[in-house]
C-alpha cells in the first residue's frame, strides 16, 4: 500500500467524508506500518480528541477509547504522528486534516483543524487550560484564535510586553515558553509539577511555583534565558504575588500555613511569614508594603468555610491586621491598587467577593461569575477583570470600576480554564 502521507496531494479536492473512506479502507486491508501511521495498543473507537483550531507546533495527543482490540492510527493531511501525538504543522491558512483509528474488524475517524499563528502585533488573552492546553482568544471580542497543545496541562500562564507566554505542566516537569515573532514553542526540563506562573519586568525572569520538588517541599524554580533555578520554600507550594520594586516575591504554602519571602535577585529565602490555614492565593500590595492570603477552606474543613486575611509586612515575622467575614470556598485573590479593592473568588457559589483592601470589608455585592471560578486576573491597563471558571468551560470578565460585566461574556475557552494572562 502506498505511503498515506502522499494521499494528501491526491485527494486535496476530494471531501473529507471520501478522504477518510479511503484511509480507512486501506487500514482495514492490511496491518504493515507506513508513513504517518501509528500502531497503538488499546483505545477505543471513539476519538475524542477535541477538533481544535490548533497553532503550529502544538502536540495532541490522540484519544481513542473502548476497542477491545490494537488498532492503527493514520493521518491524512499536514503535519505527522508521533508516538500516538499529532504534531501541527506551520500554515499559511486553515487546514483541516483526517485522522482514523482502525482494526480489521472497525475503524473511528475524526477532524482536526491547524491555523495559521496570530499576528505578532495582535493582542491577545492567554488561558491556560488544564484539558486543551493554552488557549489564545482576541481583546477585542474574545473570539477563539486556537489553542497551543502541548505533552502536559497547564495550571499557570503569564505573558511578557512582547506577547511571548509562559506556562509549565502542573503534571510534569516541563517549562514551555511560547513566542510570538517569530512564533514558536521552546521548552526547558527541570521545572516540576509547576503551578502558578509570574513574569518580573523588570529583571526578565520567570517565575513558577512548584507543588511537589520532594519529600513534599515546595520551591519556587526562576527561569532567566536558559539558567533554571530553584529554591525550597514550604509545603505544597500554590500562590505567588510579585513585588517588583523590592525584588521580592511571595509564595504562598498551603499544607505548613506560610508564606515564603524571596529576594528575586539572588534567589535567597529572606523570611518566612506564618499566615492561616491552606494560603492558597496571594496577592500583594507594594505601595502599603502588605500581602492578602486566603484561606482556601470550605464548611467541611472549617464550620464557617474560609476567609481572606491582610497581613503587615513591616515586623521581621509579619502580623495580620485585618481579616474578612466568612467567605464559602475562598480561593484566589487579585488586587486593584487604583480602587483599593480585592477581588476573591468563590469556587462553591460561583461568585466573585468585592473586598475593601484596607479592612477586607465587602464593599458591592458579590460578582455572579460562573461555575468554580479559579484564579482572577485583573488587567490594570484595560481595567478588566478576568475570571475563570473551571467547570464552566468559560470566563467572566467585568469592567474593574464599574464591576459590570463587560458585554459578550462569559465566554466560551478551553476545557477547564484556571488561569488568564494579558499583556502587561
Amino acid at each position: 500500500m502506498p505511503a498515506l502521507c502522499s494521499w494528501s496531494s491526491a485527494y486535496s479536492s476530494i471531501s473529507s467524508t471520501v478522504r477518510i473512506l479511503a484511509a480507512t479502507a486501506a487500514l482495514l486491508t492490511t496491518t504493515a506500518a507506513t508513513a504517518h501511521r501509528d500502531h497503538r495498543a488499546q483505545g477505543s473507537f471513539a476519538i475524542t480528541t477535541p477538533a481544535g483550531p490548533y497553532f503550529a507546533q502544538s502536540r495532541v495527543p490522540i484519544v481513542v477509547q473502548g476497542a477491545s482490540a490494537g488498532y492503527a492510527l493514520s493521518l491524512i493531511g499536514a503535519g505527522h504522528l508521533e508516538n500516538g501525538i499529532y504534531v501541527a504543522p506551520e500554515v499559511r491558512s486553515p487546514q483541516d486534516v483526517s485522522v482514523v483509528a482502525a482494526s480489521q474488524q472497525a475503524f473511528a475517524l475524526s477532524e482536526l483543524q491547524i491555523v495559521p499563528a496570530p499576528a505578532p502585533t495582535a493582542g491577545l488573552i492567554a488561558v491556560a487550560t488544564y484539558y486543551s492546553g493554552i488557549a489564545l482568544h482576541g481583546m477585542r471580542d474574545f473570539s477563539m484564535l486556537g489553542l497551543q497543545a502541548f505533552s502536559g496541562a497547564p495550571a499557570g500562564v503569564a505573558m511578557d510586553e512582547r506577547g511571548n507566554i509562559y506556562t509549565c505542566a502542573t503534571d510534569g516537569s516541563t517549562f514551555f515558553r511560547i513566542l510570538r515573532d517569530p512564533w514558536g514553542m521552546q521548552q526547558a526540563p527541570g521545572v516540576p509539577l509547576g503551578n502558578e506562573v509570574a513574569f518580573d519586568s523588570r529583571e526578565g525572569s520567570v517565575f513558577v511555583s512548584n507543588r511537589d520538588v520532594g519529600g513534599g517541599r515546595g520551591a519556587l524554580t526562576r527561569i532567566r534565558g536558559t539558567q533554571v533555578t530553584r529554591v525550597e520554600t514550604g509545603i505544597t507550594a500554590e500562590g505567588l504575588a510579585l513585588d517588583e520594586r523590592r525584588h521580592r516575591i511571595f509564595v504562598g504554602n498551603v499544607n505548613d500555613a506560610s508564606v515564603t519571602e524571596i529576594d528575586t535577585r539572588t534567589l535567597g529565602v529572606t523570611r518566612t511569614i506564618p499566615t492561616v490555614a491552606r494560603t492558597f492565593g496571594i496577592a500583594v500590595d507594594p505601595q502599603r508594603n502588605r500581602l492578602f492570603a486566603v484561606s482556601n477552606q470550605d464548611r467541611e474543613m472549617h464550620k464557617d468555610g474560609g476567609f481572606v486575611v491582610l497581613i503587615d509586612l513591616a515586623p521581621t515575622r509579619g502580623r495580620i491586621i485585618a481579616r474578612s467575614a466568612p467567605i464559602a470556598f475562598p480561593l484566589g485573590a487579585a488586587y486593584d491598587v487604583r480602587r483599593q479593592r480585592l477581588f476573591v473568588t468563590d469556587e462553591d457559589s460561583g461568585q466573585v467577593y468585592v473586598l475593601s483592601a484596607t479592612t477586607l470589608r465587602r464593599e458591592h455585592a458579590p460578582l455572579r461569575a460562573c461555575a468554580v471560578p479559579w484564579l482572577p486576573h485583573l488587567d490594570q491597563r484595560t481595567r478588566r477583570l478576568y475570571v475563570p471558571c473551571a467547570r464552566a468551560n468559560k470566563v467572566a470578565v467585568f469592567d474593574a470600576d464599574s464591576l459590570l460585566p463587560i458585554r459578550g461574556t462569559p465566554f466560551a475557552t478551553g476545557a477547564y480554564p484556571l488561569s488568564v494572562a494579558t499583556p502587561p
